[in-house]
């Protein structure tokens, strides 16, 4: 660009720990400790990486900058919505008859990008879909024209958040799909805060237990309760989503939990009533 300014790029390979996204835990993981969150504050741009002022940014918002650089600010906000302006990748996974990655302006509705991948695998229909990853509020087909944008999902109760779209159809048992990803919170809290390492146990393991064909009519009631123990108590964020896809498939498919529970095994499976005894074992 003319300037005698010369940018030095370190790749550093991740562990895959999913706690290492929270920025402070990347920061320690960077520096060579083991990816736990840091007490904030000071904030990472006041000390950072070695206690240096650092600002931590996504691979995809750095991709963005030499299109931006390139064509102008007013090309990039041009595109989007007024508060969340530009594109996105936007991640098609599940039941989708061609799941990927699809570039779309923010704003963009997933009744629009499941008309790019096809729709919904054939002879089948959308049950439920997360708009951000499973950290984040489910969606029913009701919210299918739903702006995807901050503030739009937002709105609409949900975040945004990795864009992650995950789709299920029909054929899915919510209790199940819940209950794995307890299991996964569970194995990716690092433990360092009570809230989210005991909180993501008992989700773990009510989760669990219904879903085996042992639950209990007050489950549901714990299960309504576990996460006012966690959100805005951890850490981290971590905490605060982990809990995000059970409260609301409480919300949209309680019926399906107290199937469960009423029946004493899972309907959609008959052998997922041995679960609990072979995890157990």
């Amino acid at each position: 660009m003319g300037s005698d300014f010369a940018l030095e790029l370190t790749v550093h390979a991740g562990a895959g720990a999913y706690i290492c996204g929270e920025e402070t835990a990347l920061l320690d993981s960077l520096e060579g400790r083991r990816g736990q969150p840091r007490l904030k504050p000071p904030f990472p741009a006041v000390a950072g990486l070695y206690a240096r002022p650092t600002v931590v940014n996504n691979v995809e918002s750095i991709a963005s900058v030499p299109w931006i650089v390139a064509r102008g600010a007013d090309w990039w906000k041009s595109m989007g919505t007024e508060k969340s302006t530009g594109v996105a990748i936007y991640s098609l996974s599940g039941h989708v008859q061609r799941p990927g990655q699809y570039e779309a302006p923010l704003g963009v509705t997933m009744r629009e990008l499941l008309d790019l991948a096809g729709g919904v695998r054939a002879g089948h229909r959308l049950k439920f879909w997360m708009p951000g990853g499973s950290s984040t509020p489910m969606f029913t087909p009701d919210q299918l024209d739903v702006p995807l944008d901050y503030d739009s999902v937002a709105a609409a109760g949900s975040m945004l958040g990795t864009r992650a779209l995950q789709c299920f159809d029909e054929t899915v048992c919510v209790v199940r799909a819940v209950s794995r990803w307890m299991e996964f919170y569970a194995h990716e809290s690092c433990g360092k805060c009570t809230p989210c390492r005991e909180g993501t146990f008992w989700l773990r393991s009510v989760a669990r237990r219904i879903e085996a064909g042992q639950g209990r009519p007050e489950d549901l009631e714990i299960l309504q309760d576990i996460p006012n123990s966690i959100v805005g108590r951890a850490f981290c964020p971590l905490g605060d989503g982990a809990p995000a896809s059970l409260t609301s498939s409480l919300k949209f498919f309680r019926a399906e939990y107290v199937e469960h529970i009423d029946q004493g095994r899972c309907p959609f499976d008959h052998a997922a009533s041995h679960l609990f005894e072979e995890v157990a074992a």
